[in-house]
């Protein structure tokens, strides 16, 4: 049991060693990172930890967890990762411990959802709904667009071709193609150097729309591009459905 004279960091970091994994970690240019693999450490233990004095009354004296401490080592490292987690999950092995650290990784794609729900996207906040249940069924609705959003994101970085179909109508292929002619510059540079076949070439459209300057060069567009973009492209797809449908009678 942990009391007042243990500092749950230091007992953590003094538990054996109890395996290392390796990740690639993305560069960050505006930062100064660069792209690496990172070996992480891993060590673990069961605790207890003791109801602080000025503790509610109604609090158990103490609660059983399992801490893990997953720790990046190496030399000239700079900012290096350490997470320090606190869990009620049973963690006995390596592969529970890993499996704990792959779920704390989520915690950047859930802040990105709740970025896009709220005043950087939809505004949920301003909602002027009051029963739960109905702000409920209008998350349900925005998610549909988040998850386009995320797809967009990670096609976009993918190095492997993906279906346009899988994120677009053909409709909305057809209005992107007239986008592109507008969005592409007089240099091969800022040429869209992606093929029909390919998502990306679209997803390029939709983060030129939102700001992205579109050199390759330069940083990869990020979700709220992605969503400024789509916002803009929608309004667009909306006024080009009216033209072709008034110039058709």
């Amino acid at each position: 049991m942990l009391d007042n004279k243990i500092k749950l960091f230091d007992h953590l970091s003094s538990q054996p060693l109890q395996g290392r994994y390796a990740i690639e970690l993305e560069g960050d240019k505006r930062r100064k990172i660069q792209k690496r693999t990172a070996t992480i450490e891993v060590r673990f233990s069961e605790i207890t930890i003791g109801k602080h004095q000025y503790s509610g009354k109604h609090l158990p004296d103490k609660i059983n967890l399992y801490a893990i401490e997953a720790k990046e080592v190496g030399e000239n490292i700079e900012n290096p990762i350490l997470w320090r987690l606190l869990t009620t999950k049973k963690v006995e092995d390596l592969q529970t411990a890993l499996l704990c650290i792959e779920w704390y990784t989520y915690r950047w794609t859930i802040e990105e959802v709740f970025r896009i729900l709220k005043k950087e996207g939809f505004n949920i906040e301003a909602s002027e709904l009051s029963q739960g249940k109905a702000v409920r069924k209008l998350c349900l609705l925005m998610l549909e667009t988040i998850i386009k959003l995320f797809i967009m994101q990670i096609a976009y970085a993918s190095e492997e071709e993906s279906q346009p179909r899988s994120c677009f109508s053909e409709e909305e292929i057809e209005c992107l193609e007239l986008q592109i002619k507008q969005l592409e510059g007089k240099t091969e540079k800022l040429k869209n150097p992606y093929k029909s076949s390919d998502l990306k070439r679209y997803i390029w459209a939709i983060a030129r729309l939102g700001g992205w300057k579109g050199y390759l060069s330069e940083r990869k567009p990020g979700i709220t591009t992605f969503w400024i973009g789509l916002q803009k492209f929608n309004s667009v797809m909306q006024g080009w459905i009216l033209f072709r449908d008034v110039s058709r009678r």
